[in-house]
């Protein structure tokens, strides 16, 4: 079962990529740009097809994918008469549609995954359906039973028990009227909360412990939701990134010496893929509790990914990214100063700065494909 919730996160992960590549694709034909290869993976050519200018394939490492735009440089040769479709000779507006096409479909995916969560799979929250009654409490005085559910609190609807319980705890000793659905009969309790103390202060309640279980929202409110989600994702990403840097000491410490590896730390490929695999083979979780697990996971890697390609670092596209900015920037000041638009910056001057990323990158990589091999990460699914 471990093994097919590795598999489903490796489809997941090459879609996802294919997705971004489309994203490149797509707008780089929209704006007359020269496409000619669009593959997932690298590597030895698989299989592949051609249609119009482009070749469609497969490549035998699938670790990723690549959309070819012809004339990212200067230094690249058109076909004759294609001299006007080079990616270099597109206004700094296009390229950065181009550019950050990719990681725009990333927060695409992710916010459709958490949509559909909300909707269709629901989310784990606390139901209004009784699951205890407290001995010689309100509640059980009132006659409330176990498997009751709380329809209305004075004649207010109940449709999110985190929040429609307030009315209990701030009844200030009042009685409520509450709607209860029982064995499919409608009926009316009165019950009167009183005042306790959990947890060191003082709330009223009526003894009551509600059960939890899956709830899907309703479109709209999955709508809401799912942007809220999103957010916090990309808030997250963010503190992630800035927390990079200092992380990397003690991944080479749980690496090196086997130190306890931290579930909130740095996690490579493998290691979201191992707990992919937990998730869905977990015997702790219902089907339902597994599959939106593992969409939790799919939804914060996409949103995490497209971030992390917009870092102003070449060979990211956000590097690319920055170089166009850059070149506007400076064809502003030209302006200014009545001078003619400069040409446009040539990536391939930036290869030292390109490869001392790159090197960096890689070696992050590596690290994290060893930590998370000789030392994985368990989430005790």
């Amino acid at each position: 079962m471990q093994i097919l919730g590795i598999l489903a996160f490796v489809v997941a992960l090459l879609i996802s990529v294919m997705i971004h590549e489309f994203g490149h694709y797509v707008t780089a034909k929209h704006f007359g740009m020269k496409v000619s290869e669009f593959f997932l993976g690298f590597g030895t050519r698989i299989w592949s097809y051609r249609r119009g200018e482009t070749e469609f394939g497969i490549k035998a490492v699938p670790a990723g994918g690549y959309c070819r735009i012809e004339g990212m440089t200067p230094g690249d040769v058109m076909p004759p008469g294609e001299e006007a479709r080079a990616f270099y000779g597109a206004t700094s507006g296009r390229k950065l549609v181009v550019l950050s096409a990719g990681s725009l479909l990333h927060f695409v995916i992710g916010y459709l995954l958490l949509f559909t969560l909300f909707v269709g799979v629901g989310t784990t929250q606390v139901l209004p359906v009784i699951g205890e009654v407290m001995k010689k409490s309100a509640a059980a005085t009132s006659g409330i039973m176990v498997g009751d559910e709380v329809t209305s609190i004075n004649g207010k609807k109940v449709s999110d028990w985190s929040k429609d319980v307030s009315a209990i705890r701030n009844s200030q000793g009042k009685e409520l009227i509450l709607g209860i659905k029982r064995a499919g009969q409608d009926l009316i309790i009165t019950a009167t909360p009183t005042l306790e103390t959990v947890d060191g202060k003082k709330r009223f309640l009526l003894g009551i412990i509600n059960k939890t279980g899956l709830h899907r929202s309703p479109v709209l409110t999955s709508f809401k939701d799912a942007g809220i989600i999103t957010k916090s994702f990309l808030v997250e990403s963010v503190k992630s990134l800035v927390k990079l840097p200092a992380k990397i000491p003690a991944l080479w410490g749980q690496t090196v010496s086997g130190q306890t590896r931290d579930a909130n730390g740095l996690v490579g490929i493998v290691g979201v893929a191992r707990v992919s695999g937990q998730a869905v083979s977990s015997t702790k979780l219902s089907p339902a509790e597994r599959l939106g697990t593992f969409i939790l996971i799919i939804a914060s890697l996409n949103i995490f990914v497209g971030l992390f390609n917009l870092l102003p670092l070449l060979p990211l596209d956000g590097g690319h990214m920055a170089v166009a900015i850059a070149d506007e920037i400076r064809a502003f000041l030209a302006r200014i100063r009545g001078r003619a638009r400069p040409a446009a910056i040539d990536v391939t001057v930036l290869t030292p700065i390109t490869m001392v990323v790159f090197v960096i990158l890689a070696a992050l990589t590596v690290m994290l494909l060893v930590a998370d091999i000789v030392n994985p990460v368990s989430l005790n699914l």
